[in-house]
């Protein structure tokens, strides 16, 4: 997308009209959030701002660069990205020192979520700067909000799962034995198919929303059972390609009704829970009967209640 020179003057203008009211003082670092995928998403207060700044800390120059001109901007573009971040924060401070406002931009989305950045503003903080953070667009938030979880009461940001097969296994376990809120993925082409067909054999009944290549113009997003995702995935080529999120749907805790317990494990509960605390009770009770904590910790709360209301 190229922006006539005539249209980035207006648009400069328009951002200084709209967003020219709110101060930027110098002496600060600036975290601009960027397109994701669609340049039209950049914020007319980001715009204004990498209008004022003195530099450009990013990520991938080239990536900092094109933006700048697709604004008709041209500023001292600084590197700072996941292997010189400490080199490259010195940089930073070095101008800030100086009283210049910088911004700092990672190649999409809002920086240092799962992204560099996270090392350069705890390095301006630490030399006693301000960092102001311009909100804008974020892979997450934008998958979360179209994923349409309402059983969900939080969220959390998992990111990019491990690269060794082990520890990928062991780690998406982890994340689907969390109960209540929906967990939040990045996934790279090239392994997307086999972290599909873990998440189909791990956790078939899960819901999970799967967003391709979010705001650009062959983006996809399908929301479905996970034991159906690794056909789904296949019968395109197309669906294999691109940056994906997923949001895997919250997990409902089980019910914890008496009769979903065998007669057996409320009867050794119900023993251990008259001479022991609770939590001993159903610790140990967990381990002579193999049933699950939580429908065993519900039953011996469940016990303790009634057993109080006859008192």
């Amino acid at each position: 997308m190229n922006i006539a020179v005539s249209d980035q003057s207006l648009l400069r203008q328009a951002a200084a009209a709209a967003a020219g009211g709110q101060q930027y003082p110098a002496a600060t670092l600036y975290l601009v959030a960027t397109p994701i995928g669609n340049l039209a998403d950049l914020s007319l207060r980001a715009i204004h701002a990498l209008s004022l700044v003195d530099a450009l800390a990013c990520e991938d120059t080239r990536q900092g660069g094109s933006l700048l001109r697709h604004l008709g901007l041209h500023k001292p573009l600084i590197a700072v990205h996941q292997h010189n971040e400490r080199e490259g924060s010195a940089g930073v401070i070095a101008r800030l020192a100086a009283g210049e406002r910088v911004a700092y931009a990672s190649d999409a989305g809002t920086p240092a979520i799962s992204d560099p950045g996270a090392v350069l503003v705890q390095e301006v903080v630490a030399a006693g700067y301000r960092v102001l953070p311009l909100p804008g667009p974020s892979s997450a938030a934008t998958a979360l909000s179209v994923a349409g979880d309402a059983a969900a009461t939080g969220f959390a940001f998992v990111g990019f799962l491990p690269t060794k097969a082990a520890e990928r296994r062991a780690a998406l376990q982890a994340v689907l034995a969390i109960e209540g809120q929906s967990q939040v993925v990045f996934e790279a082409p090239h392994r997307i198919v086999e972290l599909i067909a873990l998440l189909a054999e791990l956790a078939p009944a899960r819901r999970a929303t799967v967003c391709r290549e979010l705001t650009k113009q062959f983006e996809s997003i399908h929301t479905a059972e996970a034991a159906t995702l690794p056909a789904w995935l296949a019968a395109d080529a197309q669906r294999q390609r691109g940056e994906f999120v997923l949001v895997l749907h919250a997990q409902l805790p089980q019910a914890a009704a008496d009769d979903d317990l065998p007669a057996e494990a409320l009867r050794v509960l119900a023993l251990l829970a008259a001479e022991l605390p609770l939590k001993q009770a159903v610790a140990l009770a967990v381990q002579v009967t193999g049933e699950p904590r939580n429908r065993l910790y519900d039953a011996a709360l469940a016990l303790k209640n009634a057993a109080e209301g006859e008192d």
